[in-house]
């Protein structure tokens, strides 16, 4: 404690700068909305979102100091907080609340009204930021020196390197315009195509492909290319081993859930019809192997959370330590509690809505500390809706409330403690921040309230936009993590999953487990389409080869920093113009010139891609 008592921040807790101000939270709501809705149409794409912190930071840079000249280092603190919250609200979002559109196109159900969804993203929201906020003396303050939150401590790492705001918020602008223009030329104007692939005649079942998509390869270099990598292993078993044996011992037969003969499906069919189930056992599995192996964390996080509930603050404190009061955040929680109870989007009694926030806060802890030891992107929060959404369904079950009223309150308890784990371990990442450059804890988490209501506002338009554009568990949005959410829910509830194929994935994952393999990501690449694996593993495969050229550790860092903030810009760039593409899809503005380009154009154009993204990592700062 005497080493953390040492830690003096940028601004000092006796010196007051503009901070929370008008300026901060309008700039902050707004990248709320843009990077939340970027990260939910790339999230319902490839199964994963992307934190938001580090690019919300170097945006807030080149706004406020560039083009505004304001020049508070608190203030650009400030807006990433707010910004960064729309990220985690639809990663949450994003992971359940498809499958209630999903069963409303199938006609079990009406579609989730927008206040449904504003309430669930709400109420998640909300209480994740509740629950850290007795976290922070023990996560952030007093393991200063050992845990390292990533994102957090590179988003300070910007924020201090104001003078150099400008340069990366260009390069991130860099990314998002050239991404945004060939989004548009693909997919909107369709001058070439977007996905090429090759089925093979000769081994029945199996399809080479690619998506050549700048997100993807963005996802690919974020990610590094041992994740790239699982991915795409996970791909190969399911598209060259697992489709292959099933067209070759099938044959002519039909089997369950299949309604045609193996023999007359194309191998998109044999994922949609078969590989999804395997893959849904295998993320399922993966999920509960995370948690598994991180039990001994949990508990003693969850000891630590319990007891910095209950030390007391002094009022006079200096601005530094200030969080927002706890009668304050027990009464708004405990306002959730009833409002759960209530509001029949939940079918819960008033011990169910206690339940689900005991829940919350369990979840909330384990990811405020995981985060601060892996980072956000790699948060196992689908592994944690997993567990709840489970156990939420057995206990509905058991307590009379079935059918489609039990499966419908199921997702709704399990998209809000999703988020609850998501803006948790946000939060803690920008506390983290908010720490090293010497920000007021207490004005922090009102802003990431704020972005949290204005992201909740926003996710349900944006879902609605989506759905009515291309539809959810298509090859144009798979919605992963939410198709197979449903299937879970609908198997427990009403017992007629195809558990071989369920067990199948589950034995996968652990055997790929037992082989000391990260199994998340390889069941993920296993549920996908090959084609997107593919893309990714391109963008892993330039930072494999940008990393292992010669130079000192710093030229090193400076290189994957630079390929960071493009390929953020990318990821963003893509989200925004798809975004765009849906509303004219929805509007049936035909925009599409289709220039009928062989598909080998496609390549030759993101290969162009991906070596401009290699040019740019290996160009030097000036």
């Amino acid at each position: 404690m005497d080493k953390n008592a040492e830690f003096k921040p940028y601004i000092p807790a006796g010196k007051i700068v503009p901070e929370f101000t008008v300026t901060s939270v309008l700039i902050g709501a707004l990248l709320a909305v843009v990077f939340g809705a970027a990260n939910a149409y790339l999230g319902l794409i490839v199964g994963m979102t992307i934190s938001a912190s580090i690019p919300a930071a170097v945006v807030s840079m080149g706004i406020i100091r560039v083009i505004l000249r304001r020049d508070s280092i608190l203030e650009n603190n400030m807006v990433q907080t707010i910004g960064s919250a729309g990220e985690s609200v639809a990663a949450g979002a994003i992971f359940t609340i498809p499958a209630l559109f999903l069963w409303a196109e199938e006609g079990k159900i009406a579609f989730p009204s927008i206040l449904t969804i504003f309430l669930i993203a709400l109420f998640g929201g909300v209480l994740g930021v509740c629950f850290m906020v007795p976290l922070r003396q023990a996560l952030i303050v007093e393991e200063h020196g050992t845990l390292p939150f990533p994102e957090g401590t590179a988003c300070a790492e910007v924020l201090l390197a104001g003078e150099e705001g400008g340069a990366k918020a260009g390069t991130v602008f860099a990314g998002l315009g050239i991404a945004g223009f060939y989004k548009f030329l693909a997919d909107g104007l369709k001058l070439f195509p977007s996905e090429i692939g090759y089925a093979f005649k000769g081994y029945a079942g199996s399809q080479l492909g690619i998506q050549v998509l700048p997100s993807l390869a963005g996802v690919g270099f974020i990610c590094g290319p041992k994740i790239a990598s699982y991915m795409f292993a996970g791909g190969t078993l399911s598209w060259f081993v697992l489709m292959p044996l099933i067209a070759l011992f099938g044959g002519d037969a039909v089997i369950f859930p299949g309604t045609e003969p193996i023999s007359t499906l194309t191998p998109s069919e044999l994922w949609s019809n078969y590989i999804k189930y395997i893959g849904a056992g295998a993320v399922a599995a993966g999920g509960m192997i995370s948690l598994i192996k991180t039990f001994p964390l949990i508990i003693r996080t969850f000891r630590q959370a319990m007891a910095s509930m209950k030390k007391k603050h002094d009022a006079n404190t200096l601005r530094t330590e200030q969080d927002l009061p706890m009668p304050l955040l027990l009464g708004v929680i405990l306002a959730i509690v009833i409002a759960i109870w209530l509001i029949p989007t939940f079918p819960v009694s008033p011990i169910g809505a206690l339940i689900v926030v005991v829940f919350g806060f369990f979840f909330a802890s384990v990811s405020s500390r995981m985060v601060g030891l892996i980072g956000s992107s790699n948060n196992p929060v689908s592994g944690m809706a997993i567990a709840t959404l489970i156990i939420a369904t057995l206990v509905l079950k058991a307590t009379g409330t079935v059918g489609t009223t039990g499966m419908v309150g199921a997702i709704a308890i399990g998209g809000i403690i999703c988020i609850v784990a998501a803006i948790a371990g946000d939060t803690s990442q920008d506390l983290k921040t908010g720490f090293i450059v010497g920000a007021t804890p207490k004005k922090q988490q009102i802003g990431e309230i704020i972005g949290v209501v204005v992201s909740a506002l926003a996710v349900g338009f944006v879902l609605y936009l989506l759905n009515e554009a291309w539809g959810y568990g298509g090859e144009d949005l798979p919605a992963a993590q939410a198709t197979m959410m449903k299937m879970l829910v609908e198997g427990i509830m009403n017992a007629d999953l195809p558990w071989g194929l369920i067990l199948t994935g589950v034995f996968i994952a652990i055997a790929v487990e037992i082989l000391k393999v990260p199994v998340m990501p390889f069941a993920v690449g296993m549920y996908l389409p090959f084609s997107l694996s593919a893309g990714i593993m391109a963008g892993g495969a330039v930072r494999f080869i940008v990393e292992r050229i010669k130079g000192t550790d710093a030229e090193k860092k400076a290189r994957t920093d630079r390929g960071v903030l493009f390929t953020s810009g990318l990821i963003a760039g893509e989200g925004i113009v798809g975004i765009l593409l849906a509303v004219l899809t929805v509007l049936e503005k035909d925009i599409a010139f289709d220039a009928g380009l062989p598909q080998f154009m496609s390549l030759v154009i993101f290969a162009a891609l991906l070596l401009g993204l290699g040019w740019l990592c290996m160009k030097k700062d000036k």
